[in-house]
């Protein structure tokens, strides 16, 4: 019955207190609207903050660990490196480590990913024919993360920076 106790409270008040619980709310969702905006641009991550959503990293990243994400374009991708990216025709990106890079004499890089805890490269995941990945399939790199300590007796936070 919460939503009639909230419908009650809505009915007593008087028309100035409902326009400033209205602005409140406008003003609390345009903030985060505009950090997130000011996130993006300085990260220069169409997404800078990632939630884990699989197991296929662990144990460097469990469900439900946060990572931090840059994407800056003059950055080189390495072997090693943590990346964000996402496959044509499916919706939520994917967290994998670079396995290997190939590199062309024009300077065009291609790499291949795989998740830590997979035992098979990530080609299988690609769009049919595709090998390699390139820079524009990339979202962003992970700079940081957060992460519960996941013992029961311990419930502290754990957050690094990587690398800024």
């Amino acid at each position: 019955m919460l939503s009639l106790d909230f419908l009650d409270d809505v009915r007593r008040m008087n028309k100035r207190q409902l326009y400033y619980q209205v602005l409140n709310f406008g003003m609390i969702v345009s903030s985060a609207l505009m950090i997130w905006k000011g996130l993006m641009v300085i990260t220069g991550s169409e997404s800078p903050i990632v939630v884990v959503l699989s197991g296929s990293m662990e144990p460097a990243f469990h469900r439900g660990d946060l990572l931090f994400l840059t994407n800056r374009v003059e950055d080189p991708i390495r072997v090693g490196e943590i990346v964000v990216f996402r496959i044509e025709g499916r919706e939520i990106p994917i967290v994998h480590r670079v396995l290997k890079i190939h590199e062309k004499q024009n300077g065009h890089i291609k790499f291949l990913t795989k998740g830590d805890n997979n035992a098979v490269d990530d080609r299988g995941l690609y769009k049919q024919g595709q090998h390699w990945l390139e820079k524009k399939d990339v979202v962003g790199r992970a700079r940081g993360f957060y992460q519960e300590n996941r013992s029961v007796e311990d419930r502290t936070c754990l957050f690094l920076i990587l690398e800024l």
